[in-house]
């Protein structure tokens, strides 16, 4: 176990939203493997309980919290179950890419309420603790395509910048109480979307390539580590050099 875990009766405990797959189930294993509890999230108890296990299976310790995160009321309910958190991890949402003129008002309401208004609620609700207890750490996930201009990703970029822009207010606001607050903007991820049009976003880096998703979790887990100890404010590019050119 790294520098910091606590194995002791009280594990520092880190919440990973939408953590039953992709990038928020590669952070949820990366935290673990940093001593950890882990309350993984999502909305299907079937592979909440599977990525439980596997967290289990490699020595950690997880449990499965149940919230669809576009019900403000169900994010409440969330923020009540996981109680004291260490390490906030806002992953969960979703996205959608297209000509403008074909994304319908309900579909954009929900992007925003999933990606951005869920975040803000659960940072609202558990900030407070950590400001009381003088430390903890919150890491949300942007994106290049709220980095860069992508045609059809308007609305989506859009989400991904609120959370940086949040991010950055909420350091203004936390860290002087010893919070730190970051952003992680992955590039292109092979999370199961179309590997077609992930490969080639992925052609498009520096690296020629697009990234495995246990590469962000393993940032993920840096910033919420004792060696990021001085990092907050920050936006940090994990996208092969995408936003460099």
């Amino acid at each position: 176990m790294s520098e910091g875990a606590d194995l002791g009766i009280h594990p520092r405990v880190a919440l990973v939203t939408g953590a039953t797959s992709g990038i928020g189930k590669a952070a949820a294993l990366a935290l673990a493997g940093e001593g950890f509890l882990v309350l993984v999230h999502g909305r299907d108890a079937t592979r909440g309980a599977a990525t439980v296990r596997e967290i289990e299976a490699a020595g950690g310790r997880a449990r499965f919290l149940g919230a669809d995160v576009s019900d403000p009321e169900d994010v409440a309910r969330l923020a009540s179950a996981a109680g004291e958190v260490d390490v906030l991890v806002n992953n969960a949402g979703f996205s959608w890419f297209g000509p403008s003129a074909e994304l319908d008002t309900a579909t954009f309401d929900a992007l925003f309420a999933s990606n951005v208004r869920a975040a803000y609620q659960l940072v609202a609700a558990l900030a407070p603790g950590m400001v009381k207890r003088g430390r903890g750490s919150i890491i949300s996930l942007d994106s290049m395509a709220g980095r860069v201009g992508l045609a059809g990703g308007a609305a989506y970029g859009a989400t991904k910048a609120a959370l940086t822009a949040m991010s950055r207010a909420w350091a203004a606001e936390y860290s002087p109480a010893g919070v730190l607050v970051n952003t992680v903007a992955p590039g292109p991820v092979y999370t199961g979307a179309d590997p077609e049009l992930i490969k080639q976003l992925g052609d498009t880096t520096l690296l020629g390539r697009a990234a495995r998703a246990e590469e962000i979790g393993e940032v993920i887990a840096f910033l919420a580590s004792p060696k990021a100890s001085y990092i907050t404010g920050a936006v940090i590019p994990v996208d092969g050099g995408r936003t460099a050119i």
